[in-house]
């Protein structure tokens, strides 16, 4: 079952019999299938993880038969690290082991679709929440599998969405209902991300310079590199003629002349951008999903800081 991605917290009457808010990880989103013939853990596109962690598979066969629902993640230096999980990704046989012992993961678990009795799909989500909480009182399930946080309260959702929940790893809130049943394939749950402002240069766009579609956003680093670190979604038609009068295409000594940039994460795509003079900083909107400095996700323009000199930005990840 999937989410809808909104900009805020629905009201109450969004979904049917009332709301409950989880805490969103910042990692994969995975399925363990624990049976009697064995344990197999898939990604949310069908991909098989098993052998990339091992951990969670020896976890997964000391558990009755169970079908979880969760976030792969692995934790290290105070937050969950999405580069680290990556990497473990990437590892089979030997290295996946290596790597399980070096940098071990959580499963997160937020929902429990089947149990030795039978699926659960058709059962209300508040039924289904009770069942999965009683197997972590009871000590079915245990380190590395870790109860989702989740509330009914809206004050308490609301402060898991402050960038503070963020840098930790905690990427916002999804929102399901209470009475809902788990439909898989549907986007019948809500998503709404943890949001900060910062600021950057605008070093490339695409669409024409002079009425940009996008902005490409750098920021340079400790050895005086200018680092990609945002695309925006697209302009409104007022912010593509502010700035369209305010930027002027980079000549051939440009830092990013001839540079090729991903139009997205784990995409083949090539963005074809223009770049041009980096002298106008700009503040956007950004989630909290952020790898060494740079945003995952496309970030949202907001204004221009004529107040804020290019060369006084931070570097990238500071």
């Amino acid at each position: 079952m999937l989410a809808e991605a909104r900009s805020e917290l629905p009201h109450e009457t969004a979904l049917p019999g009332g709301l409950a808010y989880e805490q969103k990880p910042d990692g994969y989103r995975a399925i363990l299938f624990a049976g009697r013939d064995g344990v197999y853990l898939q990604s949310r596109n069908g991909a098989q993880l098993t052998e990339a962690f091992p951990d969670i598979a020896a976890a997964g066969q000391a558990v009755p038969p169970l079908v979880l629902d969760g976030e792969l993640v692995v934790a290290w230096d105070g937050r969950l690290d999405f580069g680290e999980l990556q990497a473990r990704a990437r590892r089979r046989g030997a290295g996946g082991r290596q790597a399980a012992r070096a940098r071990p993961a959580h499963l997160i678990v937020f929902d429990v679709l089947e149990t030795a009795d039978g699926p659960l799909l058709d059962r209300p989500y508040s039924e289904r929440r009770m069942l999965l909480e009683g197997l972590f009182a009871d000590g079915v399930l245990a380190a590395p599998f870790v109860l989702c946080p989740a509330t009914k309260d809206r004050a308490t959702a609301e402060d898991w969405l402050d960038p503070a929940w963020g840098a930790a790893g905690i990427e916002g809130v999804v929102v399901k209902g209470l009475t809902s049943r788990y439909t898989p394939g549907r986007r019948g749950w809500l998503k709404v991300r943890a949001r900060a402002s910062a600021e950057a240069v605008v070093a490339a766009v695409t669409g024409p310079v002079t009425a940009p579609s996008t902005l490409l956003l750098g920021r340079w680093d400790t050895e005086s590199r200018l680092r990609f670190i945002a695309r925006t979604t697209p302009l409104a038609p007022a912010a593509r003629l502010e700035l369209g009068a305010r930027l002027y295409p980079g000549g051939e000594d440009h830092a990013w002349m001839g540079r090729r940039f991903s139009a997205g994460w784990g995409s083949r795509e090539v963005i074809d951008h223009r770049p041009v003079v980096p002298n106008v900083v700009v503040e956007f909107a950004g989630d909290t999903a952020v790898d060494d400095g740079r945003y995952r996700h496309p970030v949202r323009y907001l204004r221009v800081r004529d107040d804020v000199p290019p060369d006084q930005l931070p570097p990238p990840g500071a």
